[in-house]
């Protein structure tokens, strides 16, 4: 079982060596307006950028629940108004907390 494995696999290798077209450098390069990287793809950011995502989710995230709830706030009354105004103020929260933490500081 293992030798018939081991052939499909180098087969399947194999396949893809014979069949493999050339790709073009400059087709496949990382867009930055048409230049050249200057850096690599997996360099660090500053922390401030993981806090700005943060931020972004949170929102990203209020959006996420808050289209379906508008469609059916009316049909469930006023315990979906009280639990979207918590998931609000969690959502403040979490701003309150990125703001201390200097999230929407630019310089």
């Amino acid at each position: 079982m293992a030798l018939i494995a081991s052939l499909i696999v180098a087969g399947l290798y194999l396949a893809h060596r014979f069949a493999a077209v050339a790709t073009d450098p400059l087709t496949v390069l990382p867009f930055q307006s048409g230049w050249q990287p200057q850096e690599h793809a997996l360099s660090r950011y500053h922390v401030r950028w993981y806090l700005a995502t943060l931020l972004f989710l949170a929102f990203d995230v209020e959006m996420l629940f808050m289209y379906p709830w508008a469609v059916v706030v009316a049909d469930l009354g006023v315990t979906a108004v009280v639990e979207m105004f918590l998931f609000l103020g969690a959502v403040f929260v979490a701003v309150l907390w990125a703001w201390r933490e200097g999230a929407l500081r630019w310089a």
